[in-house]
């Protein structure tokens, strides 16, 4: 349960240091005191989304703690499998930064606010203000009836066949599109392919065709530069060449070193030169058959060059990524051709999901239907206690196309007076009336889970005498299994407090300042005596109190 809360600078509250105790913990004050101010603290202490408008005026950030006692068994393992100490207390930690940044701590550790939410889910149910009117919209019957059937087995059941369903069912739209569309594209794969298949493509061709074609272009000045070299080396006609002169010199030399041997080195120098000379001579011979002009390669050349720029237009920007479409297209057409075959065990995988879908869902129907004959009963002992015994709920309910919820609509019909048929619950039912249907609700719900503390945020709306007198005791009633606050401002519930804190208002200095005070006995007679009376306090008005009080067993 809930033990203590802390407040600093949240809106109109500077400072307060507020103990809850077990049982019913009621909330009184003027309208604009700050009562609501709580259940926003307690609510951004929980995780839930916290605007930086809670930050009061001229303050640099808010800060919340709570302390809970005795934590539930499902919350002490969830903080175990996130990490964090784990035992009967738990201290959190909310701080909102005036410019919107939020930061939370799980006894003394870093935690997100998602993460803070989703373990503290099991400590508070918090019913506020507009829950009652929430009563009227249809869309909520259904997750109140799944609430009270606690039929989360059956749910996920249900939703994961279904999710393969859907899975299935996309995948056979997906192939069932026009025959003369599918046709067409059929006709533009085999195209493509063919196209491409046809070039021969062979990676790095491109450029060696570039390459190739510098040269066939330049052929004629190419050859004729070798053969001047040629001539300028061997000779021409009469003229000798540069391999003449240097084997007369080799000749020269090598007499000459038969008669010095220091000579030696100059033969070796002019021999290697006379070689080399003729060597390359050979080669630019050779190499001269290679640079004859041919206008036939060069026009080959041009064509392949022009299907090579003509394909990357259309199929990628290299050969790399034409051949990459073309392995695309190829997949594509193997897959298309094969659709037949795969869309005809794609619709029995789907007939078979939906027969088994259709049957969770059939099962998730009746955990609804019996959960409402069981809450209709306990719906009806709970209204006649709240004063509003002529009142009949019904269910209307009808089976339709599979959703993601199951096949099922639901609504709350209720017939207000004996001898009427079932109305709708939003066209029937007073603020009142929707109140008490509320907290019926909620206590039939209460039954149904462990969470410890659970708060009522003007339960009393459109209620007085002794209908107000009758929640009370409702209230009184589920306080003896768990912590209950409740705000209001009907003496009947505070007078049927074990434990009542005034909230209070107070301007200081031009600055309004909240303050929140647990009340002994006396206190009690007087807030008692000023709801009754409002500021004109009376004797009258505080016998009243001390009558109420020592009824409600204060």
């Amino acid at each position: 349960m809930l033990s203590d809360l802390k407040i600093e600078n949240v809106a109109v509250i500077e400072k307060a240091d507020v103990h809850f105790a077990s049982g019913l913990n009621v909330l009184t004050g003027e309208t604009g005191a700050g009562k609501s101010i709580l259940i926003d603290s307690i609510n951004a202490i929980l995780g839930n989304r916290a605007s930086k408008e809670l930050v009061r005026t001229g303050a640099q950030k808010a800060c919340i703690w709570a302390t809970f006692e005795r934590v539930p068994h499902q919350v002490q393992e969830l903080l175990s499998q996130a990490g964090y100490e784990a035992g009967e207390d738990l201290l959190l930690y909310r701080e909102i930064s005036r410019e919107g940044k939020s930061s939370c701590r799980i006894n003394g550790m870093p935690a997100t606010a998602s993460a803070v939410r989703e373990i503290c889910a099991g400590l508070v149910n918090i019913h506020g203000q507009h829950d009652s009117q929430n009563l009227t919209n249809p869309a909520r019957h259904l997750q109140i009836l799944d609430s009270f059937a606690r039929n989360e087995a059956s749910k996920a059941a249900y939703y994961e066949a279904y999710r393969q369903l859907i899975a299935v069912k996309r995948q056979a739209d997906a192939l069932q599109m026009d025959e003369s569309e599918r046709q067409r594209r059929l006709e533009l794969l085999r195209y493509e392919i063919n196209e491409i298949e046809a070039a021969d493509l062979k990676a790095g061709e491109e450029e060696a065709l570039a390459a190739r074609k510098k040269v066939a272009a330049h052929a004629q000045n190419i050859a004729r530069c070798l053969m001047g070299a040629r001539q300028a080396l061997a000779g021409a006609d009469d003229e000798p060449g540069a391999t003449d002169l240097l084997g007369g010199a080799m000749n020269q030399i090598q007499e000459a070193a038969r008669l010095d041997d220091r000579l030696e080195p100059a033969l070796e120098k002019i021999s290697d030169l006379y070689y080399s000379a003729q060597e390359l001579a050979s080669w630019l011979s050779d190499a001269d058959e290679e640079y004859h002009y041919n206008p036939e390669e060069l026009d080959q050349i041009e064509e392949r060059l022009d299907i090579l720029y003509r394909l990357r237009q259309k199929y990628g920007d290299d050969i790399p990524a034409i051949l990459a479409r073309l392995e695309k297209d190829r997949r594509e057409l193997d897959t298309m051709e094969s659709s037949a075959e795969e869309l005809e065990k794609l619709e029995a995988e789907k007939r078979r999901l939906y027969q088994k879908a259709r049957e969770l869902a059939n099962a998730l129907t009746q955990t609804r239907l019996q959960a409402f004959e069981v809450l209709n009963k306990r719906l009806s002992e709970e209204l006649r206690f709240l004063n509003m015994p002529g009142i009949r709920f019904a269910l209307q309910h009808t089976r339709g196309p599979l959703a993601s919820s199951g096949q099922d609509t639901i609504e709350f019909y209720i017939s207000a007076n004996p001898g009427e048929e079932p109305k709708p619950l939003a066209k029937i039912a007073s603020g009142g009336e929707l109140s008490r249907i509320m907290l019926a609700l909620k206590s039939a719900l209460a039954e149904r889970d462990d969470i410890p503390t659970i708060i009522y945020d003007e339960i009393d709306t459109g209620v007085s005498g002794s209908a107000a007198g009758k929640i009370g005791l409702k209230l009184k009633e589920t306080a003896r299994d768990r912590q209950v606050l409740c705000i209001t401002h009907t003496a009947q519930i505070a007078a049927l407090a074990d434990h009542h804190l005034l909230i209070r208002k107070n301007v200081t200095n031009q600055k309004t300042y909240t303050e929140i005070h647990p009340l002994d006995e006396e206190g009690r007679i007087q807030a008692l005596a000023r709801i009754i009376s409002g500021d004109n306090v009376t004797e009258l008005s505080l016998a009243n109190a001390r009558e109420m009080l020592h009824q409600g067993g204060a």
